[in-house]
């Protein structure tokens, strides 16, 4: 079992985000079906996003032991569409014989020091026609001491998300979410030079930024963005 401990109040912060979670969702999940993997599911803020009946099962992996008791005394008390079976811990810690329909790392890779062998482990746990799917903050460049913060390592480009993808896996989408999310953070990383954001800064970014975003992300082709998403799949 993980003694690992989360730093950082993004998730708090985050579960605000109504809009920007319902964009990720309609983008996702076709994605997200049957039997269901999220590693690094907190405290359940992703769970309420993608988890909308068309599962057959959902395992939330978190390896903080406390945001994992969190998760659980929500799944008892809020109703799901499919009822989360809780796990403290990760890859390591499931039967190994346990196979999924989708894996997810929704803003949990950039976590991970070695990625590129948690991946690996991830392509095992999958079915024939399963997806992997990594959704990450954008752009190196980027980088900021919120993200330092919140115990990133890195931020990817669609480049480096594909470099750390497993042999085996096939190619089924990688592009850009938030254009106009990036251009507010590229604003703010070199001019503004502001902090941790506060819960108003969230609001004003989910209520009108992320709406612009969805507007303009298909004009510019999903070519840059705040987030970058990568979905690989298992050949049948």
């Amino acid at each position: 079992m993980s003694e690992y401990t989360y730093v950082g109040q993004e998730l708090d912060l985050f579960a605000h985000a109504i809009n920007w979670k319902a964009y990720f969702h309609a983008r996702l999940a076709k994605y997200v079906r049957g039997d269901v993997l999220e590693i690094g599911a907190g405290i359940g803020g992703t769970t309420r996003t993608l988890c909308d009946g068309d599962q057959s099962s959902w395992v939330c992996a978190e390896p903080d032991a406390e945001m994992a008791s969190r998760l659980a005394q929500v799944a008892q008390e809020e109703p799901f569409p499919v009822t989360p079976e809780v796990l403290v811990g990760g890859l390591a810690d499931l039967d190994p014989e346990r196979r999924f329909d989708a894996i997810l790392y929704i803003d949990v890779l950039e976590h991970i020091e070695d990625d590129r062998g948690e991946l690996e482990m991830a392509r095992r746990f999958l079915k024939p026609g399963g997806n992997l799917v990594v959704l990450s903050p954008a752009f190196q460049f980027l980088f900021s001491p919120f993200d330092a913060a919140v115990g990133h390592h890195r931020r990817y480009t669609a480049r480096s998300l594909t470099a750390v993808m497993p042999s085996g896996l096939e190619r089924v989408r990688v592009f850009y979410l938030d254009s106009v999310g990036m251009l507010t953070s590229l604003l703010n990383r070199f001019v503004l030079k502001q902090g941790t954001p506060d819960i108003k800064q969230i609001q004003l970014w989910d209520r009108v930024i992320v709406r612009v975003s969805r507007f303009v992300d298909p004009v510019v082709l999903h070519s840059f963005g705040r987030s970058v998403i990568a979905v690989y799949g298992m050949p049948s």
